[in-house]
């Protein structure tokens, strides 16, 4: 193969580049990232040199590294993100922060192919066990990274998934519940709500936690209920769309939105309590006096629930709040139940989400149609109602056992 810094029709050749004598076809010679010589053709100079363009664009964009398997976990996963073109804000959002916390700057910086199953394990236990993470925000970050390693084994980088089983692995050793959230007995409702309904500085709460307890809306689905969701007439509530309160930007600062329902079975309507009817009531008399909320969110106005600054609350702020009233009623109730003589009924550590699980496990007890606890609760899948139900009906059945026992007298 003959070599020369000119072509055959006398034009300069650039380092790299040359023309066979042979078939005065040109090439170009480089060398990829795991020091291989590599070779690109064409039949004409102007050809070749949009491929080196080409080339030059992969290897500033780092594909290169990826196809030689010398990427990190973090260019695959940034790689995959791009790719998810339809992926909602709010979830892409969700994402990037679980990603951003827990794996970038650690797991995230080895490279994808030198990753095994063990490796995957020793970082699950060690975010288990070091950082004490949930089952559930365990299984999260599972939900990035097993997307991730196997969009490197369809693209053929890897062989395997080093991810596939580990997260079962880990489930196995645990003595974790895996993210299960109990519902709130009979008795710890009755004694959180009373203690909010007759608190002086947690009253004004009432309304709020009635709604949730009395219609089992999830916390972003009742804050973002506008007063022509309610239909006071016909007595009941639309359920269309969710305020979501998500970082955004470089900066992370987190703001407001409106989120539509993800499928079609969180668009439902849920018939109205008497209790329910009354805290929208008590609402509607306070903006009354008070004046109306106008805040506005993605061209939606005509909020229900505003807090002392004008704003919408979040769903954290709410979740807050719920802290400092378990602390508060914890402490009173363990001082009473002192001087009572008596056991204590405390309330165990919960969240806004807690209380949608409460109301299920409610309306498990009273109702028998599975189809219809579904749609009221708009759960897409309705194994996510059977478990509820399952657990609602076990709790029963203990009960019924102890009546029975303290009834039966046969034996």
């Amino acid at each position: 193969m003959a070599k020369t810094r000119k072509d055959l029709r006398g034009r300069a050749l650039r380092k790299g580049e040359m023309q066979r004598s042979s078939d005065k076809r040109y090439s170009y010679c480089y060398t990829d990232p795991l020091g291989r010589r590599k070779y690109i053709y064409a039949n004409d100079l102007v050809t070749l040199r949009e491929k080196e363009a080409e080339l030059t664009k992969n290897q500033l964009d780092g594909l290169d590294i990826y196809i030689a398997g010398k990427a990190t976990v973090n260019f695959v996963f940034d790689r995959y993100m791009k790719l998810k073109a339809n992926l909602r804000q709010t979830t892409r959002s969700n994402y990037l922060y679980m990603y951003d916390r827990f794996v970038r700057n650690t797991f995230g910086n080895k490279k994808i192919a030198d990753i095994r199953f063990s490796d995957v394990l020793q970082f699950y236990n060690c975010l288990l066990q070091q950082q004490e993470m949930q089952i559930n925000t365990l299984e999260s970050i599972h939900t990035l990274l097993r997307p991730t390693f196997q969009l490197a084994v369809r693209d053929g980088i890897i062989r395997n998934n080093p991810t596939d089983g580990v997260l079962a692995e880990v489930k196995k050793n645990s003595d974790q519940h895996n993210g299960i959230r109990h519902a709130l007995t009979v008795a710890q409702q009755r004694a959180f709500m009373e203690h909010v309904a007759n608190h002086p500085v947690y009253f004004h709460w009432w309304p709020l936690f009635t709604i949730l307890l009395g219609t089992g809306c999830r916390i972003g689905e009742a804050l973002g209920l506008r007063w022509e969701d309610i239909d006071c007439e016909n007595r009941v509530i639309h359920i269309n769309h969710s305020l979501v309160y998500y970082p955004v930007g470089e900066s992370r600062t987190s703001v407001q939105h409106i989120s539509k329902p993800k499928t079609k079975a969180g668009e439902r309507t849920i018939p109205m309590l008497d209790s329910v009817q009354d805290a929208f009531e008590m609402l509607r008399e306070e903006q009354l006096e008070n004046g109306w909320n106008d805040v506005e969110i993605d061209g939606m106005h005509g909020f229900i629930f505003c807090n002392r600054f004008g704003n919408v609350p979040n769903p954290q702020s709410v979740n807050r709040a719920i802290k400092r009233i378990i602390s508060d009623y914890n402490a009173t109730e363990e001082i009473s139940a002192k001087r009572e003589h008596r056991e204590a009924v405390l309330l165990p550590d919960f969240s806004a989400h807690h209380l949608r699980h409460t109301f299920c496990t409610r309306l498990c007890e009273q109702e028998t149609n599975l189809k219809v606890i579904q749609s009221v609760m708009g759960h897409k899948d309705i194994k996510t109602t059977m478990d509820i139900y399952a657990e609602a009906t076990e709790e029963k059945k203990q009960e019924s056992f102890e009546r029975l026992a303290a009834t039966w007298n046969v034996f």
